[in-house]
């Protein structure tokens, strides 16, 4: 078969399934196992794919069309321009999610120090880490298993840089308390899980029943994770510290309130590219 028979081909497959943007995920599995570029479908489309290559491209096309995440069939996802390793492990970074990392760089400074809560594939804190120099950081996750994909993806992407400190910890109950200021955080940032529970079964498959569940169900409200965090992050943060949060598009007021009744102001709310409420910041205030 010919690289335009085989990209053909997997469309088919993947539509016959109903794999949702067949085209683009048949292109870029075929990418991934040739090892080609978007190029070569239009200057090479009548080159002739050795047989192994077909198999192997055509095992991956029946697995994305049991809706397995095409991340996790080529093993990463590009994230504020770094390519990150994902698994099963760990939640996929979403293009959205980088709405808080730029909201945070905005009020950060060489020197501050970052704890990353609910860290996940590191995607956030190393995100951070490797835009803004000078900073230190700690990620945090209950999985240790996260935490190896977090600390693979630190070792990848941050050589020459300062790594970040790894916890496995039930949010904060393994870290120590500060015991002065110095100790503190200058910023807390979080994409906790923040799907109700009930709303879990109504995901789209990929999700659903690929993604870690850990990493997506929020309680029956979708709220649990964010009234432990605002609660007890407090005492992790240094006066003015700042409290970064991604939030469910319906999220906003349920959050904004919970940090206002805490003590934190200047409290706001930053969309994402489809206009959704996505990112709520708060600041601690001064004693």
């Amino acid at each position: 078969m010919t690289y335009k028979d085989c990209y053909l081909e997997g469309i088919s497959r993947l539509k016959g399934a109903g794999v949702p943007q067949a085209e683009w995920d048949a292109r870029l599995l075929l990418e991934y196992v040739c090892n080609t570029d978007c190029s070569m479908l239009l200057a090479h489309g009548d080159e002739e794919v050795n047989g192994e290559k077909q198999e192997a491209y055509f095992a991956l096309i029946h697995k994305r069309m049991q809706r397995i995440p095409l991340q996790f069939l080529t093993g990463e996802q590009a994230f504020c321009g770094l390519t990150f390793q994902v698994n099963e492990h760990v939640l996929i970074p979403r293009q959205d999610t980088e709405i808080l990392v730029e909201e945070a760089l905005k009020r950060l400074e060489p020197g501050m120090r970052v704890l990353d809560m609910c860290t996940g594939s590191g995607c956030i804190l190393i995100s951070i880490l490797s835009l803004r120099e000078g900073m230190r950081g700690v990620g945090v996750d209950l999985s240790n298993e996260a935490l190896k994909m977090a600390r693979e993806n630190a070792d990848l992407l941050l050589r020459g840089s300062r790594q970040p400190e790894w916890i496995c910890s039930d949010l904060f109950n393994a870290l120590n308390k500060p015991d002065g200021e110095e100790e503190r955080f200058d910023m807390l940032v979080s994409n906790p899980p923040y799907i109700p529970g009930p709303m879990i079964e109504t995901l789209m498959p990929e999700v659903r029943d690929y993604e870690p569940k850990t990493a997506l169900d929020g309680g029956e409200d979708g709220l649990l994770f964010y009234r432990r965090i605002v609660k007890e992050g407090k005492d992790f943060l240094k006066e003015n510290g700042w409290l970064l949060f991604e939030i469910g598009c319906e999220q906003k007021d349920a959050v904004s309130a919970l940090m206002a009744e805490a003590g934190f102001c200047e409290i706001e709310c930053r969309k994402d590219y489809a206009g959704l409420d996505r990112v709520v910041i708060g600041r601690k205030n001064q004693r």
